[in-house]
């Protein structure tokens, strides 16, 4: 693995376990469900919303990159 395959791993592990969290709250919160149901609805959640990273070759090199559900195509991130 490279290292921007290891970061692009940490970016989508961290954005999902923030997602996954405060859905997981919200739910048990404002929500009747009870037991299983509660951090399966978080985990549906979470991985819906969560922005996916890839580390891809190019020609100039490996870059970043993040594609999600609220902006539009693909973004290169730095």
């Amino acid at each position: 693995m490279s290292k921007l395959q290891v970061r692009a791993f940490l970016y989508q592990l961290g954005c999902f376990a923030i997602l996954f969290i405060s859905a997981r709250y919200l739910v048990e919160r404002y929500t009747e469900l009870i037991g299983f149901w509660i951090p399966l609805t978080a985990f549906v959640v979470g991985t819906l919303l969560s922005p996916k990273f890839q580390a891809v070759k190019t020609k100039d090199g490996e870059k970043l990159y993040m594609k999600w559900i609220f902006t539009k195509g693909v973004k290169e991130i730095g």
